[in-house]
């Protein structure tokens, strides 16, 4: 087949975040000028700053910028750009964005538009599947009658999955214990498939219990060879979102490789891939294995794959996109140890993995070999809640498992982001359980092992205090304006010099008192009011500290940010909140605030001021970062004020709905609203006690 070579000169990436920041690093060391498009809430984002030339195309929100797809091909036109590389995410897969492209003149780094529209659909491609000899899990389409879609359901087996048919990363999907629960999800998956895809299209699928999920990577040209590059397992997941993944998997071996490789083949080979993609299945631990989907795209996973080859794919993606055939590299690709790749996403374990957001004030994570990190943020970058929550990826490769694993657990000990909550402890969690070591792995590995207790860190409340007295004692080391004078930490300015120095923080809501003293040029302190022993300090720089505590040298790094200490050492890391001497009285919320546990968009309001909600009911659903959270009520009660409108931006904290107990309007006991109760109580009448409130 002759396809004729079209040398790609000038890029623009239709993505953000650090895929952005991974395709222009390609174009530099390709010599290919750079375009970036940016919405509003990324004006300042480093991508941006590292492209040739930038064009705004949009409001913060992703259907307001990076999901408009004239927007993207007009900014292209205006620049001169003669390609398009969506990354992952967005338009990545719409096969109207890559015939609007086709149409401009424009290269589309992807499968042609009609491969994007035959496996665009999972309903579709799992049609396609079956027809190529590939085994799928039982499934049926749903028709919004309630009854319909039950009888549907019950015919399939519960539990089912919910699933939308077009997108990925979790977004429109819902396990279904029972009918109860159905309709309810149902509705939840249209709503995100519709915000996030365009299509609000689900269907349902036999749900298997814990299985484990493997995909396959696989690559074709325009001149009609496709390959694939080996599988990774991907199924440690929290929300059916992939959180790590690792190649070779320990579950396969060359038998079955062989078996998923040739399945993968003859999906793509259906449809004459091009370009980069990925097969998707489920193995039921039986030696069975079944499709699941084809992500017609780069994944974000791909530098596992690179790692393990050699090979790298975005580079490949530029070359089949101009017209080359596959190298022999590819075609014939070795495989090199292990690799394992973390996401590292904004989102606190213990409390629940809700996603975070804030800004982050320093960024590093320690240099160690065979370790890659990708990231999309840098000191100073802004994490808001209108996209996805990860922020970063850091790759390990080794030449077994074990040392790949202990690479990535050596540098996410290491990995500051100060300022912003994240899953690094429940990652060093995973890589640290006896289950991961022996690689018992599947998709229900998180609800064995919960996140939070994941999470817990060895050090615990030990290292939170020692940080505490690190940072007492830096702080007072730059607040002094004589630190000079004595070769040690100094005490501060005290008329008695006996009396000690104080200052208070908290750590995960447990309060640390620290108090020292220099007495005859020895440092004594006191954490808590136990006393420390033999208790050494030097000050090494205005954030590090080398701090002797019972015979143990320690060097310890303290970033002070605002009323925040970030501390880090060999035990570990602390975030220190610094209490402050003379507490202001904080201003109260009504009793009974139902409160935004993050920041985020009100998607549905379903309480109305009046009415009497049960316990469990649905009042508010908030969307942050492309996921769906149901806010509910958190006891029975009447609904005595509404605080906001579908389609308002909330604050974490912010209160979205006041309940009080049915009985109180019954009985004429009613609570006032704090501006009524301001006009008519007495100014000495006894404040009301909190006890009610639910705020946070």
């Amino acid at each position: 087949m002759s396809v004729p070579r079209r040398p790609i000169r000038k890029l623009l990436v239709a993505n953000r975040g650090e895929i952005a920041r991974r395709i222009l690093r390609c174009c530099r060391e390709r010599g290919i000028a750079s375009v970036a498009v940016f919405s509003d809430a990324d004006r300042e984002a480093p991508f941006v700053a590292e492209a040739d030339e930038a064009v705004r195309i949009g409001g913060a929100s992703a259907a307001s910028s990076y999901l408009r797809g004239e927007a993207v091909v007009a900014a292209a036109r205006r620049t001169g750009a003669d390609a398009i590389h969506p990354g992952y995410g967005f338009l990545s897969e719409d096969a109207a964005f890559g015939k609007l492209c086709e149409d401009a003149g424009l290269a589309f780094i992807g499968p042609p538009p009609a491969v994007l529209a035959s496996l665009g659909s999972k309903i579709e491609a799992k049609r396609i599947a079956v027809e190529a000899g590939v085994p799928v899990l039982p499934g049926g389409m749903l028709t919004g009658d309630a009854a319909t879609d039950d009888r549907v359901a019950a015919e399939i087996g519960f539990p089912v999955l919910v699933k939308a048919s077009a997108g990925g990363g979790g977004r429109g999907m819902r396990v279904v214990e029972s009918a109860q629960a159905l309709e309810r999800a149902v509705a939840t998956a249209r709503r995100e498939a519709a915000r996030g895809f365009g299509d609000d299209t689900v269907f349902l699928e036999r749900y298997l219990a814990a299985p484990r999920h493997v995909e396959v990577q696989i690559f074709g040209d325009a001149h009609g060879d496709v390959v694939h590059l080996f599988e990774r397992e991907c199924s440690i997941q929290r929300r059916h979102q992939k959180i790590l993944e690792e190649s070779p998997s320990v579950a396969v071996d060359e038998a079955l490789r062989e078996r998923l490789g040739a399945a993968a083949l003859a999906v793509a080979r259906a449809v004459g891939y091009v370009g980069a993609g990925t097969v998707e299945f489920l193995l039921d631990g039986e030696g069975g294995f079944y499709f699941l989907e084809v992500n017609a795209r780069l994944q974000v996973e791909h530098p596992v794959t690179e790692a393990l080859t050699g090979l790298d794919l975005v580079a490949l993606q530029l070359e089949v996109a101009e017209g080359a055939p596959l190298p022999e590299a590819a075609r014939t690709p070795l495989r090199e140890g292990h690799a394992i790749e973390v996401r590292l996403c904004a989102e606190d374990p213990a409390g629940g993995l809700l996603p975070t957001t804030g800004t982050v004030h320093r960024f590093a994570v320690p240099d160690v070999p065979g370790v890659r990190v990708d990231s999309g943020v840098v000191d100073g970058s802004v994490v808001g809640p209108h996209y996805d929550s990860m922020i970063a990826k850091v790759i390990a490769h080794g030449p077994t498992r074990e040392v790949a694993t202990a690479r990535l657990a050596t540098a996410l000990r290491g990995l500051r982001v100060d300022g912003l909550r994240t899953n690094r402890d429940l990652l060093l969690g995973v890589l640290e359980s006896d289950e991961f070591r022996r690689g018992i792995t599947d998709t229900r590995f998180l609800e064995r092992h919960p996140p939070a207790e994941l999470a817990r860190r060895t050090g615990g409340e030990g290292t939170d205090r020692l940080h505490a007295l690190a940072a007492a004692l830096l702080d007072q080391s730059e607040r002094r304006a004589e630190a000079h004078v004595l070769p040690h930490v100094p005490s501060g300015w005290r008329n008695v010099p006996s009396v000690f120095q104080t200052e208070s923080f908290r750590a995960d809501g447990v309060t640390i008192e620290v108090e020292y003293r220099f007495v005859r040029g020895r440092l004594e302190a006191r954490v808590n009011g136990e006393t420390l022993e033999g208790v050494e300090a030097r000050v090494l720089g205005p954030s590090r500290i080398e701090l002797e505590v019972d015979g143990v040298l320690r060097r310890i790094e303290v970033e002070r940010h605002g009323a925040h200490a970030y501390a880090q050492s060999s035990l570990g890391r602390s975030e220190l909140e610094v209490v402050p001497r003379f507490a202001e009285v904080a201003a109260e919320s009504a009793s009974g605030s139902l409160c935004a546990p993050m920041p985020g968009t009100v998607v549905r309001v379903a309480a109305r001021e009046g009415e009497i909600v049960e316990a469990g009911a649905d009042l508010v659903v908030l969307e942050a970062m492309k996921m769906e959270h149901h806010i509910p009520a958190p006891h029975r009660g009447r609904v005595r004020a509404v605080r906001i409108r579908q389609g308002d931006t909330v604050a974490a904290g912010q209160v979205l709905v006041e309940i009080e107990p049915p009985e109180a309007e019954e009985s004429g006991t009613a609570k006032e609203s704090p501006k009524d109760a301001a006009k008519e109580s007495p100014k000495d009448a006894p404040k009301e006690s909190p006890k009610g409130s639910m705020d946070g």
